[in-house]
């Protein structure tokens, strides 16, 4: 997904619970003319191909990649390099390397490669000022323009019609007049755009980028995307604008990488904060109508509707940071989503938050010249009852807990499973003595089919799948030894912090 994480790609289809939240160098969106007197290039006898575009991973029959924020700087708004960590053989319980071909979170987008686990990391983004935002000012110039033409000329043929004894009828109410009924787009947008935050991210070396928040507590605490501010984490620097154009400094209270969740709270918060009601995702179904609020490309407030096109789809991704990945049991959407989306919340049709939007699956032109992919109508959410749980978590601790059962598996696609590999992460015990996975039977080399009802497919869909749960929850694991099926009960283990 060029994703958004904006620029974060998701891992292709699994067998099972099929995938579906990266960002590429899109073709040339404007080719120049020749100079006059100049002979013309000769045409050629087929259009060129597109390059493929690099994407974050995910799963899904294309790449894809958490979309990202509208990115600055050298490198783009959060790196878009590959990780090179080694996958063979991951802690289930902690997020194992990004897999081969996982993507990176850039702000670039969510931009998606094709085969593999995942797509390839997202291009950088391109640097703020320059050609790019003089050819898109161009391009709404032009639009606007245009409209204020043919404004005039409607204007000018409604007064010749009015002369002429036109029968036309005028509406007694328009726009701001008219009442927005609760449960409308018009109304729940109005209610949640003053509680959503464009988020400005900057390393202490200028890098950034720029993504999405929303009001989490009257406290000042706002949630978004780890990948969204990553690049001030250390020493950077973090702002937060309303859409009334008030503007907070902020700081990164904590954030959790494998959950690509992060929390930052406003210095001198006003004291007439709404937070944003917080929904139930575990009763969203495919179907339901949804509302996404947003900064793509950073422009910021706007409003984007669709419905959950599916659900529990596993979606991986890497912010090109370092070799771990972030891994969720998404909802999917077709609301469109592109780069500067991230972080931003999904909305159910009463106006709840559902989700964290955070990566999308796209083609591999940009278009516009930008290098960024967008919106194909496949984004990305991570469910809200995830979200909120690390969220309290990180206003806690400032740290991230994860649930784990104790075993490194296979971060393959071909098993048919999570196979439990022979060997552990940099030579370790591939189950740990005396863990949840011990103390269940699980052996190196059974590989697992099942968690309670959710079939799992691949290491990465059972790494998003027991995120979805918390320390001290007993699950179900189904697996497979010898060509015989057997299942086990598993209390889930524990681990703190993102190292």
């Amino acid at each position: 997904m060029s994703t958004e994480n904006e620029g974060t790609a998701v891992p292709p289809a699994p067998s099972a619970p099929p995938p579906a939240p990266v960002d590429a160098p899109a073709a040339s969106a404007y080719q120049g003319h020749p100079a006059p007197g100049a002979a013309p290039d000769p045409a050629p006898s087929a259009p060129p191909q597109a390059p493929a575009q690099n994407a974050d991973q995910g799963y899904g029959s294309g790449p894809q990649g958490p979309m990202g924020e509208t990115g600055w700087g050298p490198h783009g708004a959060h790196g878009g390099q590959d990780p090179t960590a080694s996958p063979s053989a991951p802690d289930a319980s902690w997020p194992p390397p990004p897999p081969p071909s996982t993507p990176s979170y850039g702000d670039g987008g969510a931009g998606h490669g094709s085969g593999g686990w995942g797509s390839p990391s997202p291009q950088p983004a391109p640097k703020s000022g320059g050609g790019r935002g003089r050819m898109l000012a161009a391009v709404l110039v032009a639009a606007l323009v245009a409209g204020g033409a043919g404004g005039g000329l409607g204007y000018t043929l409604a007064k010749e019609n009015d002369s002429n004894g036109s029968t036309t009828v005028s509406a007694s109410t328009s726009g701001g007049n008219v009442k927005r009924d609760p449960g409308t787009v018009a109304a729940v947008a109005a209610k949640a755009l003053p509680s959503t935050v464009t988020i400005e991210a900057e390393s202490s070396s200028g890098e950034g980028g720029t993504g999405t928040g929303f009001v989490f507590d009257k406290q000042g605490h706002i949630v978004t995307n780890n990948h969204v501010v990553a690049e001030a984490v250390d020493g950077g620097k973090v702002t937060a604008t309303f859409p009334n154009g008030k503007k907070y400094d902020a700081e990164v209270v904590g954030h959790a990488q494998g959950y690509d969740v992060a929390v930052i709270k406003l210095n001198s918060a006003p004291s007439d904060l709404n937070p944003l009601p917080l929904g139930n995702s575990d009763e969203v179904a495919v179907g339901d109508s949804t509302i996404a609020i947003g900064a793509p490309f950073g422009l910021s407030n706007t409003v984007t509707t669709g419905i959950i096109s599916a659900k529990n789809r596993p979606v991986a991704s890497s912010d090109g940071s370092g070799s771990q990945a972030s891994y969720m049991s998404a909802l999917q959407t077709d609301a469109s989503i592109n780069p500067g989306n991230s972080g931003g919340p999904l909305l159910d049709a009463q106006g709840n938050v559902i989700g964290i939007n955070s990566a999308i699956q796209s083609t591999s032109n940009g278009g516009f010249g930008t290098g960024q992919a967008g919106s194909i109508g496949l984004g990305f959410a991570i469910p809200i009852n995830q979200a909120k749980y690390v969220a309290q978590e990180l206003i806690k601790t400032g740290k991230p807990v994860y649930a784990k059962i104790g075993a490194s598996v296979s971060l393959e696609d071909a098993t048919g499973g999570a196979k439990i590999t022979e060997q552990g992460a940099g030579g370790s015990e591939p189950v740990d003595p005396g863990g949840p996975a011990d103390k269940a039977g699980l052996q190196p080399g059974d590989v697992i089919t099942k968690l309670d009802d959710r079939v799992i497919d691949s290491g990465p869909t059972l790494i998003g799948e027991i995120w979805t749960h918390k320390p001290g929850d007993e699950v179900t694991i189904t697996y497979e030894r010898d060509g015989k099926e057997r299942t086990t009960e598993l209390t889930l283990g524990s681990r703190v912090g993102d190292s």
